[in-house]
């Protein structure tokens, strides 16, 4: 279990998590930090206790992800910095206004916004119509899930026509597209538990080196191809807004622009 996995009251042991992470040397991280090897040396031993500008500095050289740094404020003795404000708020109005843009734009065909956990937040009516009618006539999860619907048994992968292909695709992506470049200890645990099925484990070897695949569903009498596209915010200065996820879907060709506004 990793240190980020539990709490850990111990600064230097997650800092040398997150060296380990990085792959970076007690020197490369000085010169970064703007200290000294011997400094973050004693600091992994307990034997300096760093300041909060020095838990930042040190944060920001490793490039750890904002949720992260509060844990590492926290085990330095410190109050968290970075807020988790949820959708809604009128401190994320500006935010609220570009994601609401982004989904009205993106109608008639779907959009949904993320979490880091591919957990769906808010969706506009064209991922209602393609996840309501893969689902039906079941409703769609309160708390869906990209990962389960696609990956894990259902009606939504029973749907996908090259799920193979799209399954090793898009098990890569999460990794690769993880906030800071690191899966987050639920995310982890779901791609744990999804990898470990057998239908999943035989198709995971090499995932398909394309930088879009497309995705190929059975949508009533229809076959529907998509591609997608992820948007993140480009600048966050907030914990919740760094780990936003826009999922757009394209129609690839105009057979499925065609079908898709008769359905």
């Amino acid at each position: 279990m990793s240190p980020t996995s539990q709490r850990v009251d111990d600064i230097g042991t997650l800092l040398r998590h997150w060296r380990g992470v990085r792959r970076m040397s007690q020197l490369a991280l000085s010169v970064e930090a703007e200290t000294t090897a011997r400094y973050v040396s004693f600091v992994e031993t307990g034997r300096a206790n760093p300041s909060r500008d020095m838990v930042i500095r040190l944060a920001t050289a490793l490039d750890v992800p904002f949720r992260e740094r509060n844990a590492l404020l926290v085990a330095a003795g410190f109050a968290p910095r970075y807020a988790e404000i949820p959708l809604g708020d009128a401190a994320l109005r500006h935010v609220e206004v570009a994601l609401t843009a982004m989904l009205e734009h993106h109608e008639p065909f779907p959009a949904v916004i993320m979490d880091r956990g591919w957990n769906v937040l808010r969706s506009n009516e064209g991922a209602r119509r393609l996840f309501g009618g893969l689902l039906h006539p079941e409703p769609v999860p309160t708390a869906a899930n990209v990962l389960r619907l696609m990956i894990g048994p259902g009606p939504v992968r029973e749907a996908v026509l090259n799920w193979e292909a799209v399954v090793g695709a898009l098990l890569g992506r999460v990794r690769r597209e993880a906030v800071g470049g690191v899966l987050d200890p639920a995310t982890a645990d779901l791609l744990a538990e999804l990898t470990a099925l057998p239908e999943v484990a035989a198709v995971t070897g090499d995932a398909p080196t394309e930088p879009v695949l497309d995705v190929r569903f059975r949508f009533g009498t229809h076959d529907l191809t998509f591609f997608s596209l992820l948007t993140t915010v480009g600048t966050p200065i907030d914990l919740t807004s760094q780990e936003l996820r826009v999922e757009e879907f394209f129609p690839v060709d105009e057979a499925t622009r065609r079908a898709w506004a008769g359905t």
